[in-house]
């Protein structure tokens, strides 16, 4: 079914064809062109969240149309057609005002989400708008993807990372070379390591000299619980700009289970879900060409397993690097790559764990290495045993 998420791609599509039917319109305002609603086949047509007089979705319903209602007093949008931006997820924040930033729709999101159940909606519809908004966003994210087709690479690490640790600095290093490369930068879309990952994408376009001034106004709130956290990274944006609409793009992925760490503006994109199992999974799986593993704690070392379970069992396809910056850290502060050559004893993605000690050896690592193809066996117990499939 064939999807229209603006106004300008109904007229088009209209203009082709002669009729809705079998298509989703998603999230767009329909009222200026109701009338026209009324004379088109619209069978099989699926309207998301779109504006439309209450007569004329009558009218829609009774001709065989789909229609979900849109629900304007949620402070999210549930039929959400595109990714989010930095701009719409503070939106009205003021950096000479950092308290701006509690009336952001990030954190009224945030604040709606921790007053009806947090991860356990208190009824039905909650959670059936916050699964309908985190589908929406994968809709989106694939959408994006196949936009930006370029090698993708995540970047894991912890969010309590300082911006004036030497780690950060070097993740920002490998970002911004692995972006001027044509790599596609992915992490969770927070503080810390990942807001380092895309500091180096949005600063790609500029002299390497931008990274150290850059560095050291970051500094001055070098903690995502400083109050003027986010009016510092406003600061770096203003100073630095993007100019160039295809350069420097890099993709978040955060969650609003993990809220009161604000996102960092300098993912262009971000696929902020409420699900974090589903934003967990799916941050993994897009990294094709390979994750680096800087240091965190919990929520990277579920990370670090998740992408092994994946080369593990190639439940995607491929197998990918796996790339550990810091040895010591690996092997005796959080000692999983022991365990993590264990389980890969013998499996094709042993040769795909790699631990090293310098920004050079990663680089090198991601330039060099290919993702390996490995279909998922298609087996099954009715094929197996000769049963009947449709």
């Amino acid at each position: 079914m064939r999807e229209l998420h603006e106004l300008d791609e109904f007229h088009a599509y209209l203009d082709e064809f002669k009729t809705l039917s079998h298509t989703i319109l998603q999230h767009i305002d329909l009222r200026q062109v109701a009338p026209l609603l009324k004379e088109i086949p619209v069978d099989g047509a699926v309207f998301l969240g779109c504006a439309l007089p209450a007569e004329v979705s009558a009218q829609l319903l009774h001709k065989g149309a789909w229609v979900f209602p849109d629900i304007p007093e949620l402070p999210f949008q549930p039929y959400r057609a595109f990714l989010y931006s930095p701009e719409a997820l503070f939106a009205g924040f003021d950096p000479a005002d950092p308290l701006s930033y509690c009336q952001t729709p990030d954190n009224l999101i945030y604040q709606h989400w921790r007053n009806n159940g947090q991860a356990s909606p208190t009824n039905i519809l909650e959670g059936i708008l916050r699964r309908i908004h985190d589908q929406s966003i994968t809709d989106a994210l694939l959408e994006f993807l196949e936009a930006h087709p370029r090698p993708t690479v995540a970047i894991m690490g912890g969010h309590a990372m300082l911006r004036n640790a030497s780690a950060y600095q070097d993740i920002a290093v490998i970002s911004r070379t692995l972006t001027r490369k044509g790599f596609l930068m992915v992490s969770g879309g927070g503080p810390g390591a990942m807001e380092a990952t895309h500091l180096g994408s949005w600063l790609s376009e500029y002299s390497d000299d931008a990274l150290l001034p850059a560095l050291n106004l970051l500094a001055t709130a070098p903690h995502y619980r400083d109050k003027h956290w986010l009016s510092a990274a406003y600061q770096v944006r203003q100073t630095w700009p993007r100019t160039q609409a295809t350069q420097g793009i890099s993709l978040g992925i955060p969650t609003w289970l993990y809220g009161h760490e604000p996102p960092n503006p300098f993912a262009t994109h971000v696929a902020k879900y409420f699900n974090n199992s589903l934003r967990e999974d799916g941050l993994v799986t897009v990294a094709h060409n390979g994750i680096v593993f800087t240091p965190g704690s919990a929520g990277t070392i579920q990370e670090i397993f998740q992408d092994a379970c994946q080369n593990h069992y190639a439940t995607t396809g491929y197998r990918s690097p796996m790339v550990f910056l810091g040895k010591s850290y690996w092997t005796e502060t959080m000692p999983v790559i022991p365990l993590l050559k264990t389980l890969a004893a013998g499996k094709p993605y042993e040769r795909m764990i790699y631990l090293c000690d310098s920004v050079a050896e990663v680089l090198d690592i991601l330039q060099s290495t290919q993702p390996v193809k490995d279909e998922k066996a298609d087996w099954s117990f009715c094929k197996a045993f000769g049963g009947k499939e449709n």
